[in-house]
C-alpha cells in the first residue's frame, strides 16, 4: 500500500483490525518523491476492512482518507467516511468482449442513479439497470451518460465535489453493481459515459484528499491560488508531476476497470483559465493571454492523448462554455483533443427566451444564429436543457412552459390553452434544436416527457426531502396522461433523426426566413423541416423554398393527434415542387399551421 505526503513525519494504518488505534505493525516507511509504503501480510488487511491513514506533520495530526481508495462508505449513525479494504474473493469478470460503441450519431440520455426512481429515495445500480436502461433503448438513444458517480460526501452536490477520485459511490451499490450496469447496458447496444469532474475538488478534510499530508499545496497551489471561490472548492495544480500522474491514472482507471466508453469532462473552462471563465470574452486575445492556465490545457492534451489511445472508439466530451479555439481539434492537429463540446449556449438561450420574451415576439433570426453558431469542424452536443436548467432555483422547460396547469390539466380529456401551447413549444423546441443545432443530442433523464417543476435533492433547506429528487416515470406510463404523448414524439423524433442522419449531415441548408409569419425553413438532405412558430397565424397554400424538384410528404409533425396535437395538416397528403420565375429554387406550397413543426420527405 502506497501513498504520496512529502509533508508527513509519519504515516500509521487505522482501523477495525487494529481498533483504530496507532500500531507499529501498520506503520508505514518513507521512500523516496514523498512516497510512503507498507507491505502486509494478507491476513491483517482483509475484504470490507475499515480503514483510514493516521498522518503525523510537523506541527500536528490528522485522520486521512487515502487519496487512491477504491471503496469509501458513509455509517449510518455517525455518518463519518471511511476507506474500506474492497478485495473479494472472486474478481467481477465481464463476460462479453469489449464493447465497440456505435456512437454515429451520439444520442445521448443524461442520467443520475440516485434520483432515477420514483420513490423518494437514493436510487441503487441495480434498480437502474433493472428499470432504466431498457427505457434508454426503448426511446432510441444510443448513449447513457452518468453523473455523480465518483464518491461526494455532500448528495446535494449531484456529483460535484468530489472527494475519493477512484471510488464509485456507495451509496448506489457496490463496485460490481456499477459493472454490471455498464455490462448490461453494453449488452444492449448503448454506450456508458461516465462524467468525470477533473476541475476542482472538495474541499473537506475528513472525506477527500484536501490537506493530506498537512499542507494546503498537495495537490492545489497554495494559497488563494488553489481555490475555485465560485464553486467553494480547491483546485488542481496540473504544473505539478504527480498531480498529473494522479488524474491521467483516474482516466484510465474507469476506462480499464469499469469498461466506461468515454468522458464528458466537467468544468473545462474553469480548468483552462486562471480566472476560471469569468469574463465576458469580448476579444480574441482573451484565448491566449495571461488569464490561460497552460498547465491545464497542457494536462486536458495528454487526457484526451491517453483516452483515445487506450480506447480508439472511446468518446470525450467537453463542457466548454467560452469557446477556445482548438478544444475540439485532434491533437495530432494541435488541438487538445476532445471529439465534442457541449453547446451550452442553446439551453441558456431557450431559457432567456421563456423567462422575457413573450413566444409571438420571438425573433427567428436569433433562433437560427444561436442553432448554427459554431465553427466548421467543431461537434457540438446540441440540448435544450440538461440537468442544470433544472436545478434548484430554475425550472423544467415543461414546467417553465406550463407551470401550476400541469397539476390539473395533463389528462387527455382535459382542455387547457396554457397546456396546448406549452406541450407544442416543447415539442418545437426539441426538434429545431436537434436539426439545427449540432453533430450530437442531448436529454436529461425524464425531461423528453415533460417532467415537471425542478430537481432539489435533500438538504437542510427542504426538510431533507427527497421529493424532487426522483423521477416520476408513472406520468409517462400513464396512457390517460398527455406526458405519455410528449413520450411518443421524442421517440418518433430520434428514429427520424438516426433513419435520416441528420446529425451527420453538418450545418442545415437555410432555404427561408419569413419575418412577418415567424416561419423558418430549411433541409438536411431529402428532408425539409418547416418551423411556424406564429401563436395564431396558419396559412393555407404557405409557399415554400424547396432545393430539390420533386415530390413532398410530410413524414413528421408535432401536431399529430398521436403527440396531443390536432392533426391540422393531413398527413397522407402530397406536395409537388413547380418552378418560380427569377428564383433559382422551385417551391411547394402547404397548409402552414401556427405552433407546429413540420418534417417533409422528397420523393422522386
Amino acid at each position: 500500500f502506497r501513498e504520496w505526503a512529502p509533508n508527513a513525519t509519519a504515516i500509521y494504518l487505522i482501523g477495525t483490525f487494529n481498533d483504530w488505534k496507532k500500531d507499529e505493525r501498520y506503520k508505514m516507511r518513507r521512500l523516496g518523491y514523498g512516497v510512503w509504503e507498507i507491505a502486509l501480510e494478507e491476513e491483517l488487511l482483509r475484504h470490507e476492512d475499515l480503514f483510514k491513514l493516521l498522518v503525523e506533520w510537523d506541527g500536528g495530526s490528522g485522520e486521512r482518507i487515502p487519496a487512491w481508495i477504491r471503496r469509501v462508505v458513509q455509517d449510518e449513525q455517525t455518518k463519518i467516511f471511511s476507506a474500506q479494504v474492497w478485495n473479494p474473493v472472486k474478481p467481477y469478470a465481464f463476460k462479453n468482449k469489449r464493447f465497440k460503441p456505435d456512437t454515429a450519431p451520439l444520442l445521448i440520455y443524461e442520467c443520475h442513479v440516485g434520483m432515477a426512481q420514483e420513490e423518494p429515495r437514493v436510487g441503487t445500480y441495480a434498480e437502474f439497470t433493472r428499470d432504466v436502461l431498457p427505457r434508454v433503448k426503448r426511446d432510441g438513444y444510443n448513449t447513457v451518460q452518468l453523473m455523480g458517480i465518483a464518491e461526494h460526501p455532500y448528495y446535494g452536490s449531484f456529483g460535484y465535489h468530489v472527494s475519493n477520485f477512484f471510488a464509485p459511490s456507495s451509496r448506489f451499490g457496490t463496485p460490481e453493481a456499477l459493472k454490471t450496469l455498464v455490462r448490461t447496458a453494453h449488452e444492449l447496444e448503448l454506450a456508458v459515459v461516465m462524467d468525470l469532474v477533473h476541475a476542482h475538488y472538495v474541499k473537506n478534510l475528513n472525506e477527500g484528499i484536501n490537506e493530506l499530508d498537512g499542507t494546503d499545496h498537495l495537490y492545489s497551489l497554495p494559497g488563494t491560488a488553489g481555490e475555485q471561490p465560485y464553486w467553494d472548492s480547491k483546485t488542481f495544480d496540473y504544473g505539478k508531476e504527480q498531480v498529473r500522474h494522479f488524474l491521467l491514472s483516474n482516466v484510465k482507471y474507469w476506462l480499464d476497470e469499469f469498461h466506461f466508453d468515454g468522458y464528458r469532462f466537467d468544468g473545462v473552462t474553469s480548468m483552462i483559465y486562471h480566472h476560471h471563465g469569468h469574463t465576458d470574452f469580448s476579444r480574441r486575445e482573451q484565448y491566449f493571454d495571461a488569464g490561460v492556465n497552460e498547465h491545464a490545457l497542457t494536462y486536458l492534451t495528454l487526457a484526451n492523448t491517453l483516452v483515445h489511445d487506450f480506447r480508439p472508439r472511446a468518446v470525450t466530451i467537453a463542457e466548454e462554455v467560452s469557446g477556445m479555439p482548438g478544444i475540439a481539434v485532434p491533437t495530432a492537429d494541435g488541438g487538445v483533443g476532445f471529439d465534442y463540446r457541449l453547446g451550452m449556449a442553446i439551453p441558456d438561450f431557450w431559457i432567456r427566451q421563456l423567462k422575457e420574451v413573450p413566444d409571438e415576439k420571438w425573433d427567428i433570426h436569433a433562433i437560427w444564429h444561436v442553432l448554427t453558431d459554431r465553427l466548421p469542424g467543431i461537434k457540438t452536443v446540441a440540448y435544450a436543457e440538461s440537468h442544470d436548467q433544472a436545478l434548484v432555483g430554475d425550472q423544467t422547460l415543461a414546467f417553465r412552459l406550463m407551470g401550476k396547469e400541469m397539476y390539473e390539466h395533463m389528462d387527455r380529456a382535459s382542455q387547457s390553452p396554457v397546456i396546448d401551447r406549452g406541450m407544442a413549444l416543447h415539442k418545437m423546441i426539441r426538434l429545431v434544436t436537434i436539426s439545427a443545432g449540432g453533430d450530437a443530442y442531448l436529454n436529461f433523464m425524464g425531461n423528453e416527457f415533460g417532467h415537471p417543476e425542478w430537481i432539489d435533492f435533500p438538504r437542510e433547506g427542504n426538510g431533507w426531502s427527497y421529493a424532487y429528487a426522483r423521477r416520476q416515470w408513472s406520468l409517462a406510463d400513464n396512457g390517460l396522461l398527455r406526458y405519455a404523448q410528449l413520450g411518443e414524439f421524442d421517440r418518433a423524433m430520434i428514429a427520424l433523426v438516426k433513419k435520416y442522419g441528420i446529425l451527420r449531415d453538418g450545418y442545415p441548408y437555410n432555404l427561408q426566413m419569413d419575418t412577418q409569419n415567424q416561419t423558418m425553413a430549411f433541409s438536411h438532405g431529402d428532408l425539409l423541416f418547416v418551423f411556424n412558430w406564429h401563436p395564431s397565424a396558419s396559412i393555407p397554400n404557405y409557399e415554400v423554398r424547396v432545393r430539390v424538384p420533386g415530390r413532398y410528404r410530410p413524414i413528421l409533425s408535432t401536431d399529430e393527434r398521436r403527440f396531443g396535437g390536432t392533426e391540422r395538416t393531413d398527413m397522407r397528403g402530397q406536395h409537388f415542387s413547380y418552378p418560380v420565375q427569377g428564383d433559382e429554387l422551385p417551391r411547394i406550397r402547404i397548409y402552414n399551421t401556427s405552433r407546429t413543426a413540420t418534417v417533409f420527405l422528397r420523393e422522386e
